[in-house]
This record gives C-alpha cells, structure tokens and sequence, in this order.
C-alpha cells in the first residue's frame, strides 16, 4: 500500500483496523530512548467504578510562608538533555544509512512572535544535524500560493517534516491547510486524523502536538504525578488548549477547561493541582486564581515593547510569575519553560518521522 494512500485508507476502515494500521507506523522503543513519554496505547486502561463513592485521602497541602518560592521547571535545561540524545540519533543515522532528516516550514507574513519561534526552530535543527528548508510568504499571499508550497513539500522523499507556523493570517483557511499537509509528514500533530487518534482510547496517532507533547515530558521529566490529579486548562485552542486537555486525559488526569464564556474562572482554577495556561493574555492568572502546592505549566508567550531588548520586545507568560512563586509548588518560566520544550518535540517528531521513512533500526 502506498504510505500516501494512508489518509484515505484509514479514513475508511473500521476502528479495530485503523488501531492496527497505526500502530504499524508507530516506534514505541524509540520513544523510551529519548522521551519519558510512553506509548499512549500502554497507559489505556478499562475505567472501573466503584458500586458506592470512596473518598479518597488527600494529602496535605503545604501553607505557605513568607519564604515560600516555587521550583523552577527548567525547560531550557530538559530541552537540551533531548536535543543531545536526539543529535546522538541522527549522528548514527548519517554514519549508518548515509541520510539525515529533514524539515520544512512555511512562514506566513511578518508576525514577530513566530519569527522568534521560526529563528529558534532554525537554530535548533542545525545544531542536531537536521536539514532545515525555509518558505517565507507574504502577509496577503493567497491560500492557492500556501497549499501549492505544502504540495511541493508533500511530494518531495526528502522531506520528512513539514511544518506551517501558526497563526496564520486571518484571510486564510487555517483547518483547510493544516489538512493539506500529509499526514505522514504532519510532525506538529494538527492534522485531523492525528487529533483524533490523541482523542480515542485504543489509538495513537502517528504525532502528538510539539507543545503539549512538551508540557507533559517537563511534567514527567520533573517527577510530578499526572494520574489522579485534577487539571486545569486555561484556552481550547487547537494549538495547545485541545489537544492539551485530550493528552492529560490520556494520561489520566482530571481535566476541566476554562474559555472565555467560562463562569467564575478564578474559582475553578484555584481547583487544580495542575494549572496549564495558553490564553494569550498578559499576567491574566494572578495569586487569587492558585491553589497553595499546585504546579503551573504557563504557556503563554506575549511578548511586550521592550527598546533595551535585541529585538524590541521581551516575552512574558499568562501567569504573574512573582505571585505564583509564592503560592506554586513548581512553575515553568516565561521564557525557558515550555517554548524550548516545543522546539525539541518538534525535533523529535521530524526523526521519528525519517526512521519510519527509511525504515531504520539499528
């Protein structure tokens, strides 16, 4: 079966089949070399109510002092661990086989964030030993001129990856586009078919989104217990907030997702004992929103006229990051938390995406 059938395929099989299909295309061994994260298959497990509600021991939550600060979750020094191991691998690869991966992005207009993010993503590949090729396009480029790009890119065996950096401009049809990208080239996990399979029991797709991927390794990778806790999602974006929200249920967490129609977001947040923030908003979670002990994920990366910084701006998170040290057990900063995370899944995502392509195994 040709691998660019796939989508069609297993479109129309039934649900046992597509398990087994993606399963094929899935390494789990090599995810435990690299990642902390496990196959999403081997966490699935049959939901078991009890007749009668038990109340469960909680326990105790450490008030806080004066003297209280959080633990920074470092996400810079987590993301350099994976890209080493991840040069490691594409070193063997060359040695091996004589090919590298390779990833191409699409940049849309002149959005200064994700230039930041597309500069970060350049320099990162570089320095692990992947091919990186660049499109930029104009602001008020046709939707016919982004899909013609992803056709190139679709068709061509020595891309393995193909990235369009989000948001895209507001002319454009943003879902239309993401579904043009092959699947089997899909290394940010938008595609609908692989945001389905995160969502299903049973399934597993063949990418799971770079930054909540990310999130959930800083958690792992920190030794923060996931199953049983409740979290808290701040935004339902299909970036971050959706997918987000399926993989802590994946991973057995109790989830509730706040958005703009939310009633009383400030009770509910204060709820959690994992708080994920990807609003968009500038210090929107104050103290108030905290519950004393919980661990805050900050998502968020706005950035703020700054003249003394390199590039005019700095960026800050959806989380007032002084007040949450206060009241947190451990926090990801803004920057060097979850941005360098994304970055690295991404990486990840591109060299699993070669070794199925090539097959290789070693």
């Amino acid at each position: 079966m040709s691998r660019r059938m796939f989508p069609v395929v297993a479109a129309l099989q039934p649900i046992w089949l597509r398990k087994n299909f993606l399963a094929q295309y899935t390494s789990r061994a090599f995810s435990s070399q690299i990642l902390k994260s496990p196959s999403l298959l081997s966490l699935d497990r049959a939901d078991s109510w009890c007749s009668a509600s038990k109340q469960s021991d909680h326990l105790a939550i450490q008030e806080c002092s004066n003297n209280w600060t959080a633990e920074i979750i470092d996400g810079k020094a987590i993301a350099e661990g994976i890209r080493s191991r991840i040069a490691s691998e594409v070193r063997q690869m060359k040695e091996l086989i004589g090919e590298v991966p390779s990833l191409a992005v699409i940049l849309v207009g002149q959005r200064r964030d994700s230039q930041t993010y597309v500069r970060n993503k350049i320099i990162a590949s570089e320095e692990v030993g992947i091919r990186l090729k660049m499109i930029g396009l104009p602001e008020n480029c046709t939707e016919s001129e982004v899909c013609n790009a992803l056709c190139r890119f679709n068709e061509d065996p020595s891309i393995h990856g193909i990235l369009v950096q989000l948001p895209l401009p507001q002319h454009l049809d943003e879902a239309k586009i993401l579904n043009a990208i092959s699947l089997e080239k899909d290394v940010d996990g938008f595609h609908p078919l692989n945001i389905g399979s995160l969502a299903m029991q049973g399934m597993e797709p063949l990418f799971i989104p770079c930054t909540p991927k990310g999130c959930i390794e800083l958690l792992l990778q920190s030794g923060i217990e996931i199953t049983g806790k409740k979290a808290v999602v701040i935004g339902r974006s299909n970036i971050v907030g959706l997918p987000k929200s399926l993989l802590l249920q994946r991973h057995h967490a109790t989830v509730t997702v706040l958005h703009a129609f939310t009633k009383n977001p400030e009770k509910i947040a204060r709820e959690a004992d994992i708080l994920v923030t990807a609003a968009g908003v500038p210090n929107l979670v104050r103290a108030s929103w905290l519950k004393p002990g919980a661990v805050i994920v900050d998502v968020g990366t706005n950035p703020v006229e700054d003249p003394r910084s390199e590039y005019g701006y700095h960026l800050i998170g959806d989380v007032c990051f002084d007040e949450a040290t206060r009241i947190a057990s451990a926090i990801t900063p803004v920057p060097g938390g979850v941005g360098p995370m994304t970055v690295a899944m991404l990486l990840y995502n591109t060299l699993e995406s070669a070794r199925r392509a090539f097959k290789f195994t070693y």
